[in-house]
């Protein structure tokens, strides 16, 4: 596999938007309670096309929120459901800079994005924390491939 994405084409690409982040707070005498950050959010992704219905897509994306900062670098398995439509899923590794005391957190992507042209997509993704304290999120933006 690593010899079939070393001779396929890649894309390099830049991409941005909002996110939404929800994450549970506990305190003592009221119980969970839940919180939700608006943030913004920007980075740069490369795709490995493995073929012309599935491709490689790391990104490395800087997340800014009211209260914390963090970098998502989610590594996705992309499928091209039609010329305009794509969904991708995998793992990401974040790490937050000053909000938790375990700096690295493990989630689960799920995305789809919709191509308006070879070149400029919209997105959005939902992010799964697998634990209480590593937050999910919703994000949704826009991306230029070169």
């Amino acid at each position: 596999m690593l010899t079939a994405l070393s001779q396929s084409p890649v894309n390099f690409g830049v991409k941005g938007g909002l996110n939404l982040t929800f994450f549970k707070v506990t305190e003592a005498q009221f119980g969970n309670n839940i919180e939700t950050e608006v943030g913004y959010y920007g980075g740069v992704f490369a795709d490995f096309e493995v073929d012309e219905f599935v491709s490689i897509q790391p990104e490395i994306l800087y997340i800014s929120l009211t209260d914390f900062q963090f970098v998502n670098a989610p590594i996705y398995a992309k499928f091209r459901l039609s010329d305009r439509l794509d969904f991708l899923a995998g793992p990401s590794l974040n790490y937050f800079f000053d909000f938790f005391n375990n700096k690295l957190k493990v989630r689960g992507d799920i995305a789809t994005a919709y191509n308006l042209s070879d070149h400029l997509n919209l997105h959005m993704k939902f992010v799964l924390g697998f634990n209480e304290v590593a937050p999910n999120g919703l994000f949704i933006g826009a991306g230029y491939k070169f």
